[in-house]
């Protein structure tokens, strides 16, 4: 695909339709003021289901993915969709419905997601994530996984998901520098190179607060992600200036280290409290350094 992609959080049910269109209006005037909008090529729409009950930020009931980017899409021009599909809540009948519908709908790639942290992997009534990255790659052409390089044991449990059909993997938010190693590593292990849908995502003053990606990142007892943990405390408390220049600085290391290694690259941009004018400068800044495209 090698595509700009920023991910945008379906809308709470209750804001009714209005609040999506409102939402995809704000992303427009921000791309447009901040010299992005001929250069985000696609949203990124996750399936949003319920969490452990400690989120700093309420699960209120979303909109679904496809009522979401049917209010959204009118807004964006020119912009196409990925989303995340949760696989074991649906048998193979009802994934193959949803997944078509999906794709009618615009949607270019679909990441297969796994059962929130609530419950084991395996547990579900339908499809496992892997299973359906080998029964639907007539349906779906770009098959996405999620890739958590600071996860132990994650070389191995990325390769099955390749050998399985994945055709690209889509990060979790990168905090430090740990996917270079990791993708260096993979390379040299495997003859797999998908490609790699990198997640940077900004940090606004209110995680010092708040604490959400503190939380989305959490892996208690890791001390790579304790330290991206670190990382992430203290950015909250400096100047927007400063925390812009950490931000591109840890792009560009990110960017420099996985460039050559052979694997097709996009970026994932994310704004995990809102789109905010200092978000939409520091994803400009990152990429005029560089960009898939």
């Amino acid at each position: 695909m090698k595509t700009i992609a920023l991910e945008m959080v379906p809308t709470n049910v209750e804001d009714g339709v209005e609040r999506a269109v409102e939402e995809a209006q704000k992303v427009a005037e921000r791309s447009r003021a901040c010299g992005l909008a001929n250069r985000i090529q696609h949203v990124m729409i996750p399936g949003m289901i319920a969490e452990e009950d400690d989120r700093p930020v309420e699960m209120k009931p979303k909109m679904d993915t496809l009522e979401f980017w049917e209010a959204i899409s009118p807004e964006l021009e020119g912009v196409r969709g990925l989303c995340t599909q949760v696989t074991a809540f649906h048998d193979t009948e009802e994934l193959t419905k949803r997944l078509r519908e999906l794709r009618t709908a615009g949607m270019d790639g679909i990441a297969f997601v796994g059962v929130p942290r609530t419950m084991a992997d395996g547990e579900g009534p339908g499809v496992a994530p892997t299973d359906a990255l080998t029964k639907f790659q007539d349906t779906v052409p770009h098959r996405g996984v999620i890739l958590i390089p600071t996860r132990e044991s994650e070389t191995g449990r990325f390769n099955f998901k390749c050998e399985s059909g994945a055709t690209y993997a889509m990060t979790q938010l990168l905090y430090s520098d740990a996917i270079v190693d990791f993708l260096v590593k993979f390379a040299e292990e495997t003859p797999h190179r998908p490609e790699i849908l990198m997640s940077f995502g900004f940090v606004a003053s209110v995680e010092s607060r708040v604490g959400l990606i503190d939380w989305l990142i959490q892996d208690p007892g890791n001390e790579v992600v304790a330290r991206e943990q670190e990382f992430v405390a203290t950015l909250a408390q400096r100047s927007f200036e400063d925390r812009k220049r950490a931000l591109v600085d840890l792009y560009k290391r990110v960017i420099d280290g996985v460039h050559d290694l052979g694997f097709p690259l996009s970026v994932h941009l994310e704004a995990p409290y809102g789109y905010s004018k200092s978000a939409f400068e520091t994803f400009a800044e990152m990429l005029d350094y560089w960009s898939p495209r």
